[in-house]
């Protein structure tokens, strides 16, 4: 029987911040819009803000899907699995807001990330999460996997760019300043990014 949480902590918080890979679904309001569901992987990329606020690093290389959903109408859903352990399946369903580099927020929010460099992947936006139902099932179905490394492919593409050039490679690619359906993406040109806050 799944369980209802009012916040993400205790327990429910470890086994998220254990898991090396979650998925992030969004949609366009339009009922013939194209929906979208993204791994999203790399070590110390996500945190938990306080009780009922996560985030995560958005980095290149992908399209502008969940960007464009999230201006458009904020509607997220988070999924972490367990491929090890104890069966379970956690979704946190909520209003995500992407926060861009020349957001003043941005530095402050980019120093909750202490546990990754996100100068070679091409960090983009931060998107930020408020929960507004935290639900667990069961994961009876969900295969034992066991968890090796990160790839080192993203890093080694991306970290070659800097703003210039990363800005560059956003301008001629497609389904970025707009996603697949004609949403507004990513804004660009892309800003600098800012110097990381005080600590």
């Amino acid at each position: 029987m799944g369980k209802t949480y009012e916040r993400i902590d205790g327990r429910l918080r470890a086994f998220i911040e254990e898991q090396p890979l979650f998925f992030t679904a969004t949609a366009p309001l339009d009922g013939d819009g194209t929906v979208n569901l993204s791994p999203k992987g790399v070590s110390g990329s996500f945190a938990v803000l306080d009780g009922t606020t996560v985030a995560y690093l958005d980095f290149a290389g992908s399209n502008s899907e969940t960007i464009a959903h999230l201006r458009e109408n904020g509607r997220i859903t988070l999924m972490w699995c367990a491929f090890q352990g104890p069966p379970d399946i956690v979704r946190v369903h909520g209003r995500g807001e992407p926060v861009f580099r020349d957001d003043p927020r941005f530095p402050g929010l980019l120093a909750r990330f202490d546990q990754v460099d996100p100068t070679p992947h091409g960090l983009r936006a931060i998107i930020v999460v408020t929960a507004e139902l935290i639900r667990d099932t069961c994961g009876f179905a969900v295969p034992f996997l066991a968890y090796e490394r990160d790839r080192p492919l993203h890093a080694d593409r991306f970290a070659r760019e800097d703003d210039e050039s990363l800005g560059a490679y956003f301008e001629k690619k497609p389904d970025i300043a707009t996603s697949i359906d004609g949403l507004p993406g990513l804004p660009l040109p892309l800003p600098p990014m800012p110097a990381p806050a005080a600590r």
